[in-house]
């Protein structure tokens, strides 16, 4: 009873990875023809007007969906000053960072290394 049912199911795992087989054979086989389908000479000729139909011609990245990608701040000596400034004028962490034109993390790395970030106890 049991034995047999083994051999049910090992017939059956033989005949799912070939057909498994079958279908990867036969999927590469119509990816491989798209190209001449379409009328393209090459496949990287294929894929650019693909990338190119769907918005990514260059394969970059979008910036993120409601505004520009900020540009990464340069931190110079003279930002590191002006943030020593602000802090000494007791301004918030936000409005050094408006002041300075960098974000708020860069600005509490800043005051970390300069060691003006109190220890917590």
């Amino acid at each position: 009873m049991v034995t047999n049912q083994i051999r049910q199911l090992t017939a059956t795992k033989a005949k799912l990875l070939k057909l498994e087989k079958s279908i990867a054979a036969q999927l590469a086989r119509e990816l491989a023809a798209l190209p001449r389908k379409y009328g393209f000479e090459s496949t990287p000729a294929f894929i650019k007007a693909v990338r190119a139909a769907g918005g990514k011609a260059t394969g970059a990245a979008k910036p993120k969906a409601g505004g520009k990608r900020r540009k990464r701040a340069v931190i110079t000596a003279d930002t590191k000053a002006k943030v020593k400034a602000l802090v000494s004028a007791g301004k918030t962490g936000a409005e050094i960072a408006r002041a300075a034109g960098i974000s708020l993390p860069s600005v509490q790395n800043i005051k970390k290394e300069l060691g003006l970030v109190k220890k917590r106890g």
